[in-house]
């Protein structure tokens, strides 16, 4: 079968989009730690361009898309891509799925790290990043999309990383922060963000990457891309309003960081459901993901743990969010690939979605934990404290983000 044109350019620019979303994350994170971090900031979020990157081609994506074995992780068939090129994946050349696949891994980890900046050693960041992308991330994504998948062949949905990315990295995060504890002085020192306009353009980056991400997953220029399209910007849209609402009703001001912070929670929830709901659907997941968001938020401050950037409030509580209402208004009229939700009169699909939830999630934090505890073993987790005085860029890669 000769490849679609119009499928195989959609997917490859989708591909780009989703790359330029990691130095998006970058300008996203980077704005909000304090100056005297953000080049170690970016360092942990672009270093994952290159790791993963080699970690894919080498093993990964066997891992992940190889020959199932028994329904769990794939097998060896695709170690250092053997095989690929001339061949096919659907309507596209199998390397095009390859490489969109790529960037999903390249992302993951790095949005772990806005648990831990500020405090971790990069050393002990790069032997993590490569082993829970080997031994959480791959079998997660196998689960999950690959035919032989055991959730994919449940029923699970998730059209584009809602369980596989966020919620893995989401509840890694949280396991992350409470193992490697608060930054000195947290929370009697304020840790304030050094630069919010780098923040804000790192989540208009961030947004428009994510078309690439959601509308991407359709794998083809098709009606389902177009309205993973249409979903991904609405739900966005409600969020960053919601989140601000609540905000401005609850510490009397509205700001700009809880409008970017908003439009990235909606973002995250729409994700599994993208290409399988209404958007008015749409609509309504990104309205409750702004308020579900916010509030995980606040209650980091009253459980005390220092979860720097909010990556299990934003990535984590989305992530769960948005896959179980895909069990609720997801419609194989929309896309007869997916299921009928609880509103279509499928209740049982509500079900599934909580299944896969619970095992993603069980999962990656079982392992973040065993794996933390290797690494501190190995070289340690956290620099002293001395060096984070110092501040992580001088005393992590001899920089500084400012002359």
């Amino acid at each position: 079968m000769t490849p679609d044109t119009g499928d195989t350019a959609w997917l490859l620019v989708s591909s780009a989009f989703v790359l330029f979303m990691t130095p998006g994350l970058a300008l996203f994170y980077g704005g909000m730690v304090r100056k005297k971090n953000v080049l170690s900031t970016f360092m942990f979020v672009h270093f994952a361009l290159a790791l993963i990157t080699v970690q894919w081609v080498v093993i990964g994506y066997s891992l992940a898309f190889g020959t199932s074995i028994g329904g769990f992780i794939g097998g060896l068939d695709y170690l250092f891509l053997s095989g690929l090129a001339g061949q096919n994946k659907g309507s596209v050349p199998h390397l095009a799925f390859m490489a969109f696949q790529m960037k999903f891994a390249i992302i993951t980890p790095a949005l772990i790290a806005g648990a831990f900046v500020e405090r971790m050693k990069f050393s002990a960041y790069v032997i993590f990043a490569l082993l829970w992308t080997t031994l959480v991330y791959d079998p997660v994504a196998h689960w999950t999309w690959a035919e032989g998948g055991w959730l994919f062949k449940l029923g699970v949905l998730d059209f584009a990383g809602g369980t596989v990315v966020h919620l893995t990295a989401g509840i890694a995060a949280l396991v992350s922060c409470v193992v490697i504890g608060k930054r000195v002085n947290y929370p009697k020192e304020k840790h304030l963000p050094h630069n919010l306009t780098m923040t804000v353009t790192g989540g208009g980056l961030l947004w428009f990457g994510w078309f690439g991400f959601n509308a991407g997953s359709a794998l083809g220029a098709n009606s389902t891309a177009a309205l993973a399209f249409v979903t991904t910007h609405v739900s966005a849209g409600a969020a960053a309003l919601s989140w601000v609402v609540a905000e401005w009703m609850h510490r009397k001001r509205p700001t700009m960081l809880g409008f970017v912070s908003g439009l990235v929670a909606g973002l995250v929830a729409i994700t599994p459901a993208a290409g399988f709901v209404s958007v008015g659907a749409s609509m309504v997941i990104g309205l409750m993901a702004g308020v579900a968001c916010y509030g995980a938020v606040l209650l980091k401050e009253r459980l005390h743990y220092d979860d720097s950037l909010d990556a299990f409030g934003v990535h984590g509580v989305g992530g769960i969010l948005g896959a179980l209402l895909t069990g609720v208004f997801a419609s194989k009229l929309l896309n007869p690939a997916g299921q009928d939700g609880l509103l279509a009169g499928n209740p049982g699909q509500l079900g599934l979605q909580a299944l896969g939830i619970l095992a993603a999630g069980a999962y990656s934090g079982i392992l973040t934990w065993v794996i933390l505890k290797v690494v501190d073993k190995l070289v340690g987790l956290r620099v002293t404290v001395d060096e984070e005085r110092e501040g992580l860029d001088q005393s992590q890669h001899g920089e500084s983000g400012y002359a």
